[in-house]
């Protein structure tokens, strides 16, 4: 396989990953700064602009488990790492790897809110459904976690995840093989 095209797609996604963390922080620094004085109705009714500071997790559960949360964040994203070393650079798994991106970038967005300030800002809140208060971060955490549970599902193949478990050669050689033929 290429290693510059290998490279430049590492690039690509730890750029990308910069990019949706700095959109979460900006986001949250703007929502503490117009919002903490009084919600917005951008839809009334529907949609609202209000600052909530959350201790703990998706529903308020686990309230004040701030280190508890530091360290599962931090060993889901060692684990995001190894994960995105090892995917192959072909096509098959370019949605894979854009997920990964996805779901870290939002595990990092409230890492740094629960490390830096021992809660995270949420902001965007749904009153037609009465849902919890969240904010960009957990947007980028669901979605890619949805959609990487509907393809593991339904789009890849036990043997496809090959990559994975380094011992298992001849299932990675044609993932491999697959990847000079797509360069």
């Amino acid at each position: 396989m290429n290693r510059n095209h290998s490279f430049s797609k590492n690039i690509a996604g730890i750029t990308a990953l910069i990019l949706l963390v700095a959109i979460d922080q900006v986001s949250k620094i703007l929502a503490e700064k117009y919002l903490k004085q009084a919600p917005v109705d951008l839809i009334k009714g529907v949609l609202r602009m209000q600052y909530l500071e959350n201790r703990g997790a998706a529903f308020g559960i686990l309230q004040n488990r701030r280190w508890f949360f530091i360290i599962l964040t931090t060993a889901f994203l060692i684990a995001m790492v190894y994960i995105w070393i090892r995917i192959p650079n072909i096509r098959t798994f370019r949605a894979l790897r854009i997920l990964c991106v996805l779901v870290s970038a939002g595990a990092i967005g409230n890492l740094i809110d629960r490390a830096a300030l021992v809660y995270v800002r949420d902001f965007i809140y749904f009153v037609l459904i009465d849902f919890p208060i969240f904010n960009i971060a957990d947007i980028y955490v669901t979605v890619s976690a949805f959609l990487m549970f509907i393809l593991v599902l339904f789009y890849y193949k036990e043997e496809d995840f090959s990559f994975l478990n380094p011992k298992a050669g001849e299932e990675h050689s044609k993932i491999e093989k697959r990847a000079d033929d797509e360069q």
